[in-house]
């Protein structure tokens, strides 16, 4: 079936971000779009196509993650049962840091000195992106009164850094995990219990 104009090859869009996930971990952002093609089984220019220039794939991927992270705070219902949608989003903080390869922001930070207008741009549409995302979540739970959140960017950075705690530093240096799933399950329920209770309304 021929495709509607204007439609988004969605498979072909995935495969390219998780071949250039799997490409610049193994070869830093040096890592030609050639092999990135061929691992994601599309032509260069597919690639180009889809994502102008390595910077803009780089943005993609850190966008994808964001995404996945911050699902939680958006699915149905979610500000309705904050404390489970809190335990979701610290769960899939701590899946994507601690299971999922962390490389993307290590060569981030190694090519910081040469490329620091992209690492600039990692850490706004990353980190503070997801941040930002959790504090609109606050927000919109005080003002439905559900919590108590003064300041919703300061809350939001109190909490992600309560569910990583060592971890990122961890996963930057490439160590080994220290939790089983279970754990991280007890340590997201933990944490958006405590975060919960000190922001009760």
């Amino acid at each position: 079936m021929p495709r509607v104009a204007g439609q988004i090859d969605v498979a072909k869009t995935e495969a390219i971000l998780d071949a250039a996930s799997a490409v610049l971990a193994e070869r830093g952002l040096a890592a030609p779009m050639e092999e990135i093609a061929r691992r994601a089984g599309v032509s260069k220019q597919t690639v180009y196509n889809h994502y102008g220039s390595k910077a803009e794939l780089v943005r993609a991927l850190v966008e994808r993650r964001v995404d996945s992270i911050t699902s939680p705070l958006r699915e149905p219902g979610a500000e309705e049962h904050p404390e489970e949608a809190l335990t979701a989003y610290a769960k899939t903080l701590l899946t994507v840091v601690v299971n999922k390869n962390y490389s993307l922001m290590r060569i981030t930070i190694q090519s910081a000195g040469e490329m620091p207008d992209l690492a600039r741009e990692v850490f706004e549409i990353g980190p503070m992106r997801s941040r930002a995302q959790l504090a609109r979540f606050l927000e919109l739970e005080t003002r439905a009164g559900r919590m108590n959140v003064p300041d919703p960017v300061m809350a939001a950075e109190f909490f992600g850094g309560m569910v990583l705690g060592q971890r990122q530093t961890r996963a930057l240096l490439n160590l080994p995990s220290d939790l089983t799933e279970a754990e991280m399950d007890a340590m997201a329920a933990e944490a958006a219990r405590i975060f919960m209770t000190a922001y009760a309304a």
